[in-house]
């Protein structure tokens, strides 16, 4: 029985700084750990989640997990909210989000303020961070969300926040109705990628469908 575990990076960045994440989670699963890389400013958010599926879709697995940081949490909802015959042709698995704005981003429209911000962050932003969405899981498959309240990031650079978070992400938009379950560790947003206890949590969700409480 095969397994893959596709990593979806979130905005500037490119897959290579979750190596550890995914060593330790293709470990812990035995696994096949990979990452998608994607235009995270070039490119729009419906462009990018076309390509995932297409990726997706050409994987030769028994069971197909998701893992997506930040921006690439959405990105992954997009190809599966969008495409139903990508989702239908799938393996079985789970899905785990890090630090996903899934309701929008403060971070972000503090940083769509200041000259040339919108432009930094790229296409992307303007559809899925700047204005706060109502999203809900359609359940058809189990999700987990992990969210961090260690809050040392960027968005203390360019504004409040007024809330608990990551330093990056605001607890309260990484809600999904729908969702399977989910976490709040003490983790920064970047720092989730380099924690032990996330990808203890992770593992377990894609393991089994629920993350560890502790007795």
């Amino acid at each position: 029985m095969r397994t893959v575990i596709v990593y979806v990076h979130g905005l500037w960045l490119s897959g290579g700084e979750a190596l550890w994440l995914r060593r330790r989670l293709a470990q812990d699963l035995d696994a096949d750990a990979r990452a998608f890389s994607y235009p995270s400013v070039a490119a729009d958010a419906t462009t990018n989640a076309r390509a995932l599926a297409k990726f997706l879709t050409a994987i030769r697995a028994d069971t197909l997990h998701l893992v997506g940081h930040s921006l690439g949490g959405l990105v992954i909802l997009r190809a599966l909210e969008e495409d139903a015959e990508a989702r239908a042709r799938l393996p079985p698995g789970r899905i785990v989000l890090l630090g996903s704005p899934l309701r929008g981003s403060r971070t972000a429209r503090n940083l769509a303020r200041l000259p040339l911000g919108k432009k930094i962050m790229g296409a992307s932003v303007d559809e899925e961070l700047l204005v706060a969405h109502e999203r809900r899981w359609n359940r058809s498959r189990d999700l987990g969300v992990i969210a961090g309240d260690l809050g040392f990031g960027l968005g203390r650079l360019v504004g409040t926040l007024g809330g608990a978070s990551d330093g990056t992400v605001l607890v309260e938009e990484t809600q999904l109705d729908g969702a399977t379950d989910r976490v709040v560790l003490r983790v920064s947003h970047t720092g989730m990628l380099f924690s032990a206890a996330v990808a203890k949590q992770a593992a377990a969700f894609l393991r089994t469908g629920q993350f560890e409480r502790s007795r």
